[in-house]
């Protein structure tokens, strides 16, 4: 058996920017231990394993591993995996068009390929679940996990909530870039916090004042995500994460169409990401929502030990 790997930075067209991802083809036949000892040794916030489809209709079957557990949808390994999957153009003996569909625990994971120029730089994922919301959490709870005063957590919008379009997060706004830039994650707040335990990660936000806000910013959004407790102090690009604050988002607005939003996030960590967020409206609820981005290609390889 020859397993072979590319790693890639998402949400960026900068390697050493992004979220890093390590991709791993020939994994066929490997065991799910085999698969989480990669993982950890690769010690990204995920890897993939690209295997062949159960439904030749579909382009892969796609496993996600974190350094501690398989997970069963994730935001930048689908669009990282996508675009590698995207610069070989092929996969498994079938050439690739500009639409792929990935099987994952979660469901079947629609994903655009973007190019520019004939070459491929990104992708959007479609996310597999319903948009859903769960229980609310005092902002003193919050307020005490991310290092922040109860009055810089604002409710006027909505309190901090539970999201989900396939992951669930703890969604709260912040009241300005200050205090979202302060924001420092407490390990034992966290891990005794009652309403953040079963979820483990907290995405704080605030808003700007972007190109789809009416503003002059480069974003309109600015993001970041802890998740001390899961092993990840903070993530420098959350797909899942956003694909929650944009539904969410979404039905805050409840209008008919499509909110559009350019969201950065790993800045404060010397490692800016740029998501773009799409979420759709109609009949009364979110009916998709949709995160993408660029790539930049970091490493190939091959995997001597497994």
């Amino acid at each position: 058996m020859t397993l072979t790997y590319e790693t890639v930075d998402v949400f960026t067209d900068t390697a050493f920017g992004g979220n890093p991802l390590a991709v791993v083809f020939g994994a066929e036949g490997l065991s799910t231990e085999a698969m989480q000892r990669i993982a950890r040794e690769f010690n990204y916030s995920e890897t993939t394993f690209v295997l062949p489809p159960a439904d030749p209709a579909n382009t892969a079957r796609v496993r996600i591993f974190s350094g501690k557990r398989e997970m069963p949808f994730a935001g930048h390994p689908n669009v990282g995996t996508a675009t590698v999957l995207a610069w070989r153009g092929e996969a498994f003996g079938r050439k690739l068009g500009d639409r792929l569909v990935f099987e994952e625990i979660a469901g079947p994971v629609p994903m655009a390929v973007r190019s520019e120029g004939g070459r491929p730089v990104g992708a959007m994922l479609t996310a597999p679940a319903a948009f859903s919301t769960g229980v609310e959490a005092s902002v003193e709870e919050v307020a005490a996990c991310i290092g922040v005063s109860p009055a810089e957590i604002r409710t006027d919008a909505h309190r901090p909530i539970v999201a989900s379009g396939g992951l669930p997060f703890l969604v709260a706004e912040l009241a300005d870039r200050a205090a979202l830039e302060r924001s420092s994650p407490d390990t034992g707040a966290f891990g005794s916090a009652p309403t953040v335990v079963p979820h483990g990660a907290i995405l704080c936000y605030v808003r700007t004042g972007g190109p789809n806000t009416g503003g002059v910013d480069e974003v309109d959004i600015r993001a970041r995500m802890f998740a001390p407790i899961r092993n990840v102090a903070e993530d420098p690009a959350t797909g899942s994460a956003n694909v929650a604050l944009m539904g969410l988002l979404a039905s805050l607005r409840a209008a008919p169409g499509t909110l559009v939003r350019r969201i950065a996030q790993g800045v404060e960590m010397g490692r800016p990401s740029l998501l773009e967020g799409e979420a759709d409206w109609a009949d009364g609820k979110v009916t998709a929502i949709r995160i993408g981005g660029r790539c930049a290609p970091v490493m190939r390889g091959q995997l001597l030990a497994f």
